[in-house]
């Protein structure tokens, strides 16, 4: 899953990097992003005639929703389901966006019996690079109450990362944007991302302030010690336990 992300660029860094005209209203980094937090997207806007760059709500509501509260539970699309799911298959086959982000948390529960730990990882390409996560948009409501919202594509973890948890983001490396911004709704679309650009992450163990939500700042992915990652001995545990 991912449950938890950072954001800290600016919408003129993101609008530069994606070439996308800026529709966001402005940024505030937020290096804490839970479910339903405002958070920047890359789409292609019809209206405006190429990428903009907008502020969604991390959560997508589908159309047919009576409340936007449920949102909250699809924060997520998993790669398996997304062509034919009712709540993301119209997003996907006509409303793919790029999600950008500094990197994503993950908890790892240790092998201790009596009292297991519960180290928290930061999965980043660097400050140089963002992390870029397939997404899928909808709008939600009619007039002043409408809201646009978004979902992240997941997927089984592969390589290092299932070390910290058995699904991953879909990262999509540069080359893949184009196509997943306008081409075609094909199934090839969510193709695994290739394990090159997995082993350039870096899998940063970091302190235990991130688990709350309402804490925030640069520190929470400032690098801890922390024991070294073993399949053996390492459990997924759900963020939900927070």
């Amino acid at each position: 899953m991912c449950g938890r992300y950072a954001t800290s660029r600016s919408n003129a860094d993101l609008s530069a990097l994606f070439e996308a005209a800026d529709e966001s209203g402005g940024l505030e980094p937020d290096y804490n992003v839970a479910p339903t937090d405002p958070v920047p997207i890359v789409r292609v806007s019809r209206s405006a005639g190429g990428r903009v760059l907008s502020t969604a709500r991390w959560g997508l509501v589908p159309a047919w929703a009576k409340d936007p509260k449920v949102g909250a539970r699809m924060i997520n699309a998993r790669a398996e389901t997304v062509t034919t799911s009712n709540a993301f298959a119209q997003s996907f086959a006509k409303r793919r966006c790029l999600v950008p982000a500094d990197g994503w948390f993950e908890w790892v529960r240790g092998a201790e019996k009596t009292k297991p730990t519960k180290q928290p990882y930061f999965m980043t390409l660097g400050d140089a690079e963002p992390c870029v996560f397939a997404g899928l948009w909808t709008v939600w409501g009619k007039d002043e109450g409408r809201l646009l919202t978004c979902s992240i594509i997941t997927m089984p973890a592969v390589d290092d990362l299932a070390l910290i948890h058995d699904r991953m983001p879909l990262l999509l490396p540069v080359e893949r944007w184009d196509a997943w911004l306008g081409g075609e709704p094909d199934p090839a679309l969510l193709a695994p991302t290739p394990s090159s650009h997995v082993a350039r992450l870096e899998l940063r163990p970091v302190g235990h302030r991130v688990g709350d939500v309402r804490n925030d700042g640069p520190d929470l992915v400032a690098q801890v010690p922390a024991p070294p990652l073993r399949s053996s001995d390492v459990k997924p545990i759900d963020l939900t336990l927070f």
